[in-house]
């Protein structure tokens, strides 16, 4: 019976001690995360540093259980053997050490946990920002080349009605000089049929109103083509 007791506390105290280097590491790796929240490559913002936080955190969830089954076994051993007051004070002993063990692990996960929450909140805002940032920059960009390209078209039509009140005004022009010219060549033929002398000087009239209408013309019919070719580019 004795022999058993022993084994039973030497396992417990074997237990207390692995528990004991896993907790200071775990205890170190949340001190880390807090020292990295709000960088931008936290400790456990990547996968392995998951896996690492996982791993550990289960290790000393099956050490702590394996831990409370010894000394379950070591309080039904000492009830059945009616051991002594020291065994209950080594029994006792023991069960501090673990409610210690399970109340600094409990607190420093649910320290790590919250940093993880806080973290993934500060990450979803950030992204909720750069995309608002992105999306409001791609609209203001969107809406400046409308604007440009309204105001080009506004210019284009404001050429173009110029373009178009400058051929009237010139078609205008071109139908009174005709007019004009009509009436001097009827009275030029009335004082031709009057005197023949006059005759040779009507016919060269005659010719210079030709080639003055032929020029009149073609400037017209430059210039409306230059006004449909900036019209039309």
């Amino acid at each position: 019976m004795a022999s058993k007791w022993e084994d039973l506390r030497k396992q417990a105290r074997r237990y207390e001690n692995e528990l004991d280097l896993k907790l200071v590491s775990f205890s170190k790796l949340g001190t880390s995360y807090s020292s990295h929240v709000g960088d931008h490559t936290p400790l456990l913002g990547n996968a392995s540093g998951e896996r690492m936080f996982e791993t550990m955190a289960m290790e000393i969830e099956q050490l702590l259980a394996k831990l409370t089954g010894v000394n379950d076994m070591m309080s039904n051993h000492n009830e059945a053997i009616n051991g002594p007051s020291s065994s209950m004070h080594t029994l006792q002993r023991h069960r501090d050490i673990l409610q210690d063990y399970t109340r600094e692990f409990a607190k420093t996960k649910s320290n790590i946990t919250a940093h993880r929450q806080r973290e993934d909140l500060i990450g979803s805002v950030r992204r909720d920002i750069s995309d608002y940032k992105n999306s409001t920059g791609a609209n203001s960009r969107r809406t400046d080349l409308f604007l440009k390209e309204n105001e080009h078209l506004r210019n284009s039509d404001r050429l173009a009605s110029e373009a178009i009140d400058i051929a009237m005004a010139t078609r205008d022009n071109l139908g009174s000089q005709r007019k004009m010219f009509k009436s001097l060549t009827t009275r030029l033929n009335d004082l031709a049929n009057r005197f023949p002398a006059v005759n040779n000087l009507v016919r060269k009239i005659r010719m210079r109103k030709q080639r003055d209408s032929i020029i009149i013309a073609l400037v017209v019919a430059v210039c409306i083509i230059l006004i449909l070719i900036y019209w039309l580019h």
